[in-house]
């Protein structure tokens, strides 16, 4: 039960913590990159958690927009450059890991930009197979992603979890959310949650696979993006991303794809589409795009 005192609404973005503007940024280039202190700068994003400019023709600047955030880009800055050595496309290596300087109380960092389009651009509530070519290239993406993890791997108590620690949240989410989430999804997510754990060796984890993190480009995948949430665990919270693009054939070539032949993880990954999609349409108030893939992610979780 809810305490008494606390009201559930719809939630917009998260606020920035800070005021990040194309002057500040680029003062942080001037004294840490001056080699790309002069390209052009143009804010492309300002997502939960990353404020994403655009540097020139082939680079990225990438600042966290509130402290959650802040550990996040550490992670990408220590891990992502090994990480990338035996990924099957492009993602977005740190080249310049930038300290805090100019009132701005973070690391940050300059990257190589990936150029494409969301794979986002591909879901079609009238044509739910659309995506079902990248089924292939995204397992593999994962496949290759999914090998034992280090012990000294990020830590992220939101991905790669034992389904009951997200069970909270999600009776909290499915409340909030009342008469605009279709009431089976409730009930195939208690059904779900009794599915027996992970208990093999923590693996490496995206930790965030969903169609706003998967670039294309000429009917190709031609990256993946924001590793913030990297982590070891259960990688069915990363195969929840069957659902979030694929309809029930795309996710058998998807699964085939992975590599991943356990019931008990695949039916773990339809419970973590159910918790991100929820997710998604709870944080949804001021972003169609969320509502999109929640939009989609629940009705492929409820066709299996």
């Amino acid at each position: 039960m809810l305490p008494q005192n606390r009201q559930l609404t719809t939630n917009p973005t998260p606020a920035a913590e800070v005021v990040v503007d194309e002057p500040l940024v680029r003062r942080l280039l001037v004294d840490q990159a001056p080699e790309l202190a002069r390209e052009s700068l143009v804010l492309r994003a300002n997502g939960w958690d990353n404020l994403i400019f655009r540097l020139g023709d082939s680079h990225v600047v990438r600042l966290p927009r509130r402290a959650l955030a802040a550990d996040l880009i550490r992670h990408e800055q220590r891990w992502l450059p090994e990480l990338a050595e035996r990924l099957p496309v492009p993602v977005p290596v740190p080249l310049v890991c930038g300290e805090p300087a100019h009132g701005y109380p973070w690391h940050w960092s300059v990257t190589n930009w990936i150029p494409g389009d969301l794979a986002l651009h591909q879901l079609d509530p009238e044509n739910p197979a659309a995506g079902n070519w990248m089924a292939e290239p995204v397992g593999e993406f994962l496949h290759s992603m999914h090998v034992a993890a280090p012990a000294d791997a990020p830590e992220n108590p939101f991905r790669g979890v034992p389904l009951a620690q997200r069970a909270e949240i999600q009776t909290e989410r499915e409340t909030l959310l009342g008469d605009r989430l279709d009431p089976g999804i409730g009930r195939l997510w208690a059904e779900l949650a009794d599915v027996p754990a992970w208990s093999d060796r923590p693996l490496w984890l995206h930790g965030d696979m969903h169609p706003l993190n998967i670039v294309v480009n000429d009917d190709s995948v031609a990256g993946v993006i924001d590793f913030g949430d990297l982590t070891s665990g259960d990688p069915a919270s990363d195969l929840a991303v069957g659902f979030m693009l694929f309809d029930s054939s795309g996710r058998e070539r998807f699964r085939e794809s992975t590599g991943e032949h356990s019931d008990d993880t695949w039916n773990r990954s339809r419970a973590w589409a159910i918790a991100l999609g929820t997710a998604f349409l709870a944080h949804s108030a001021d972003n169609p795009d969320m509502k999109r893939v929640a939009d989609f992610t629940l009705s492929q979780a409820l066709a299996g």
